[in-house]
């Protein structure tokens, strides 16, 4: 049974009767590449079993009993333009908005 269909001398049948120079580098690339891989996994592999171990339970740093660390939250500066038409230039944009207002006055108490 012909299955070529009369494609005797396409560029499919002619690389498929004859393996030239590709018949023989594919394969050795090919086991490079492999033996590259396994390397590179096996070096990993070595600098993994050097690390020291993880720390064990009690070796574990103590919480502190006090806040270490203080987030400051507030209204920030106002970033209202000017509203009689005129534009502002880059350097009076300036930080717009990034600073954090002043804190308002507390309203007086009562004296009883």
């Amino acid at each position: 049974m012909d299955v070529t269909n009369g494609a005797q001398s396409s560029l499919a049948a002619t690389l498929a009767d004859d393996g030239g120079p590709y018949g023989i580098v594919l394969p050795i690339v090919g086991l490079a590449l492999v033996c590259l891989i396994i390397g590179a996994f096996w070096l990993g592999k070595r600098r993994t079993d050097e690390e020291p171990p993880p720390p064990s339970p009690e070796e574990q740093p103590v919480k502190p009993d006090r806040r270490t660390h203080i987030e400051e939250t507030g209204t920030h500066g106002g970033d209202a333009f000017p509203t009689d038409g005129r534009r502002l230039s880059p350097h009076q944009l300036s930080d717009r908005g990034g600073e954090v207002a002043p804190p308002e006055a507390d309203p007086p108490r009562d004296p009883r």
